[in-house]
């Protein structure tokens, strides 16, 4: 009897390992079109033959979306979902379906979807799985524009979006010349998510530039138009106009700065060399007065006469001694004036060199624009020459009108001779 026991204990163990429920979505990716009727397969292994009670739920990411009860029938479905969505299920016999039908799919349905089987005393084993939905979408009508402006030396930007497209389309640039002939991008243009850079434009720039947007599905496709236009002599003249005021400007700067300089270092020295000339000659003259005063009473007191005469040696080099403390801070001003002007003379050449360099950059387009204006000149000239020449022959006509009428008027006066001569 134990033995028995144990041997049935067995095979259920065995059976329920063998027989647990088992769902299965059969891809992990679909992709269906935007507007199509789709249906997600979804099928399921159960331990029971036919169960009495199941549970289909169908889930996105965040909700719940439709739930089905076996065997009565019954569905809830989430509100945005009414009218759209349904369960294909059987559940009866061993192996079931419980499939997902989606109407009329928009981008909104692109997610991961799961599919629940709960069957009561079957809770053994994989009761769920999982598949990604994508809803492709073809590329919207793309919209082309142009950044900045068409003109010799300049940079532009040539935009090509399309708002719609499943998956994210990717974008194509063709050139093609004047003549409509297909031709390579210049090696320093760069093309990044559908924005194409032309740096430094020039003549050869000008032609049709189409931009292609395309995915999976399929593509869509605008075109752009670009003359590049030649800088205007208004353009020209107002450049030079203002490169020529900033000359002015400088020269007329550094000029000041110099005169500047130049009259506080001659205003110094004059200041260093006449100061003690000046001082001396005071000193002098009233050394001499009171000598002349102190001639009288120097035989009266010879000790207060050379008492006298040290206070005022101490008083001279005192006064020397301020003189030259004086003239070191203004030698010290000056030398620093010096050095903020050996600093904006400095400044000042590098903004030299720098106009130096777009100076000789407008000097090659201006060559280049001279070149072109003596071929149109050339040509002009030509014109003149055919149209002189047809000048010529057009004024040869009225040259033998004009000897045909006076050779008839000749005649006419002849006549009434003629007649004379006739008669008897």
């Amino acid at each position: 009897m134990e033995r028995r026991t144990s041997t049935l204990a067995l095979l259920c163990v065995v059976w329920s390992a063998v027989a647990a429920i088992k769902v299965d979505i059969p891809k992990d990716q679909y992709e269906f079109a935007r507007g199509d009727n789709i249906t997600l397969p979804c099928t399921f292994q159960s331990a029971l033959s036919s169960p009495a009670l199941a549970v289909v739920t169908w889930s996105d990411e965040a909700n719940v979306i439709i739930t089905y009860y076996h065997p009565n029938g019954v569905t809830d479905i989430k509100p945005e979902y009414q009218g759209r969505v349904s369960v294909d299920a059987n559940v009866n016999g061993g192996t079931g379906k419980a499939d997902l039908k989606l109407s009329s799919i928009t981008m909104a349905d692109n997610k991961k979807y799961e599919c629940q089987v709960q069957i009561p005393r079957d809770n053994v084993g994989k009761d769920a799985d999982t598949a990604a939905l994508t809803v492709l979408v073809a590329p919207s009508k793309p919209i082309c524009k142009i950044e900045g402006t068409a003109s010799y030396g300049q940079n532009i930007s040539l935009i090509c979006y399309s708002e719609e497209g499943s998956p994210p389309p990717t974008y194509k640039w063709n050139s093609y010349d004047a003549q409509n002939n297909p031709r390579v991008l210049p090696p320093k243009t760069t093309a990044k998510e559908g924005t194409l850079s032309l740096y430094n434009i020039t003549k050869e720039t000008s032609g049709f530039y189409i931009c292609i947007s395309e995915n999976k599905i399929r593509s869509a496709s605008c075109n752009l138009t670009v003359t590049v236009l030649p800088p205007t002599m208004m353009n020209i003249g107002s450049t030079a106009a203002i490169i020529g005021a900033a000359i002015v400007a400088v020269i007329l700067l550094i000029v000041i700065i110099y005169c500047c300089c130049c009259r506080k270092k001659n205003d110094d020295k004059e200041n260093y060399a006449m100061a003690p000339v000046a001082d001396e000659e005071s000193v002098q003259n009233g050394e001499k007065s009171k000598h002349d005063d102190s001639s009288v009473n120097k035989a009266a007191n010879p000790r207060d006469d050379y008492e006298e005469r040290s206070e005022r040696n101490y008083d001279r080099q005192s006064d020397y001694d301020d003189r030259r403390s004086d003239y070191d801070d203004r030698r010290s001003d000056y030398n620093d004036r010096r050095k903020d002007y050996d600093d904006r003379r400095s400044d000042y050449d590098d903004r030299r060199s720098d106009y130096n360099d777009r100076r000789k950059d407008y000097d090659d387009r201006r060559s280049d624009y001279d070149d072109r204006r003596s071929d149109y000149n050339d040509r002009r000239s030509d014109y003149d020459d055919r149209r002189s020449d047809y000048d010529d022959r057009r004024s040869k006509p009225g040259d033998r009108n004009e000897r045909y009428d006076d050779e008839r008027r000749y005649n006419d006066r002849r006549g009434p001779r003629s007649d004379d001569r006739d008669r008897p």
